[in-house]
């Protein structure tokens, strides 16, 4: 097997603290998260890869290993990558070179192990010495075993081919290319199918497949948000509301002129974040879980357990909304369908990798769009809670014209309505950004057009509304519009830095599962974080 020398290190992280620092830094810090058992699951979420094929499983120096992939560190890193990489989906950790003097670091060392820790001592001596305490010892001229430095993917997946193979890396890669290294390999490693088409469904719903039940989710969602965007632009209120209120339209507007209008700002920003959610979770069912990504179906689990829940609002804000209600009990059985069922085969068809400034980009557009989600997420949550409490921000109240105390006095029940739609519309929010940050943290791979597309869809149907119609009904002031106006324009960076990573075109793959002419080997993939 070639051994692929180490390339010097470009990223950020690197040119700051230098090559070693970095390394160290880089490791420290997982091992801090991983060392805890939140924190170790929080990192197989983000960036592992828990089920790996088991054509990648092996042996190194006569041990057996799960995914012949591990990472090879000096003995002062060693306690460090012991609690650090098996989250990250690393197979084996190699500590290279060890002497009589790092016999006792080692020991150490291995005694926190989940993966197997195999050593390339320097002398007999310390081998023996260490012989208790590690799994086993690699020498220094094995043929099969590829010391990597580059952080390409295609190059490491390409030695995997070899069943006899193993690729130790280096520090460095982690550096370079991200901790969810050790996932992208053994992705693109993994031997897929062309993913089945809509047409390939019967008619039989007990034998849909999970991505199907998903996708009607996403599609109930847009429809539902459609809807209320039509209730809102039209009646506004409908008969149940008129019973809860006692009130007709007529009658808020002669208590308020202001409070029709401000009704409509808050359930049409709702109605097109449930549209924007729907677009996600119709994206993560046709474009993930269709293709057996496990992070697709997480991502759709996290968001909606997240979201559904937020339909017992009810219990602090005393209204019940029968079409709300309703909708969520047609399409919470279909969610649990979704996450329920079986998750299909490997279908994934990974892009070659492509220039480096692209790549570099597409990552400044990642982290751009994380920081969105978290933001949308962190935003809901606020208005949740606002929602559930006090109801009005001053800035509603300046508007309105009003207070607080003036609404109750008009009718007891109008500021419980109020809350029902700001508690709610909090809700949806939360779980938009939640599914925006996951989809975008691990979705993230060159020539997946349907994650830019997908997240492109969902801000243009989450934000655009929200301006829309704040402007409509002259609700503009800057220091409520500026969260939306700062997530217009970092989620339109993000979208227009990463597209030509995102929208790669990628070569087709014969269904017989070999390479087109020219093509990098079988699975390759681009090596973006």
């Amino acid at each position: 097997m070639p051994d692929w020398t180490y390339h010097p290190l470009r990223g950020a992280a690197a040119a700051a603290l230098g090559q070693r620092r970095s390394q160290r830094t880089a490791l420290r810090l997982l091992a801090a998260i991983g060392s805890r058992p939140a924190g170790a699951r929080l990192i197989a979420r983000g960036f592992g890869h828990r089920h790996p094929h088991r054509r990648l499983a092996g042996e190194i120096a006569g041990v057996p290993v799960a995914v012949r992939l591990g990472l090879s560190v000096p003995p002062s890193l060693a306690q460090q990558a012991v609690r650090a990489m098996p989250p990250l989906g690393a197979g084996f950790i190699e500590v290279a070179p060890v002497g009589a003097d790092d016999a006792e670091t080692v020991r150490q060392a291995a005694a926190g192990g989940t993966i197997p820790l195999v050593v390339r001592a320097d002398d007999p001596e310390t081998e023996a010495a260490l012989k208790p305490y590690v799994d086993g010892f690699t020498g220094g001229e094995d043929r099969h075993v590829a010391r990597v430095g580059d952080p390409s993917v295609t190059a490491a997946a390409g030695a995997l081919e070899d069943p006899a193979a193993v690729v130790i890396a280096r520090p460095g890669v982690l550096v370079a290319a991200g901790p969810g290294w050790f996932a992208r390999v053994t992705e693109a490693a993994t031997p897929t199918a062309p993913a089945p088409a809509l047409r390939d469904i019967g008619r039989d719903p007990r034998r849909w497949p999970t991505w199907c039940w998903a996708l009607l989710v996403g599609l109930g969602m847009v429809g539902a948000g459609l809807g209320a965007a039509v209730i809102t632009l039209g009646p506004v209120l409908l008969w149940y509301d008129v019973d809860y209120l006692g009130m007709t339209l007529h009658d808020l507007h002669g208590a308020n002129h202001h409070l029709v209008h401000f009704l409509q700002h808050d359930r049409i920003t709702m109605a097109g974040t449930m549209v924007a959610t729907g677009a996600l979770y119709t994206g993560l069912a046709v474009g993930g879980i269709r293709r057996g990504w496990p992070w697709a179906r997480e991502a759709y689990l996290i968001s909606g357990v997240i979201g559904f829940p937020t339909l017992f609002y009810f219990l602090a804000t005393g209204f019940v909304e029968p079409l709300h209600t309703a909708t969520a009990l047609v399409l919470f059985p279909m969610f649990v369908a979704a996450v329920r069922r079986p998750l299909p085969a490997p279908r994934w068809r990974l892009a070659p990798e492509g220039p480096e400034p692209e790549r570099r980009r597409a990552l400044v557009g990642q982290l751009l769009l994380i920081i969105t989600g978290a933001g949308l997420f962190a935003g809901g949550a606020v208005i949740s809670v606002v929602g559930l409490t006090g109801v009005f921000v001053p800035t509603d109240l300046t508007f309105l014209g009003t207070s607080t105390q003036m609404l109750e006095a008009v009718n007891p029940r109008l500021v419980s309505f109020v809350a029902h739609d700001r508690a709610g519309f909090g809700g949806a929010l939360m779980a938009a950004g939640a599914a925006i940050m996951l989809l975008s943290a691990w979705g993230w791979r060159r020539g997946e057009a349907w994650v830019f597309w997908t997240l492109a869809v969902a801000a243009a149907t989450g934000f655009l509304p929200a301006v829309v119609v704040h402007g409509t009904i002259h609700y503009t002031d800057f220091v409520h519009l500026a969260p939306v106006y700062l997530g217009i324009a970092i989620t339109a960076t993000g979208l227009l830095l990463a597209r030509p990573y995102l929208c790669a075109k990628t070569p087709e793959r014969p269904t017989d599962g070999t390479l087109p002419s020219g093509a990098p080997s079988r699975g390759a993939a681009d090596h973006g974080s």
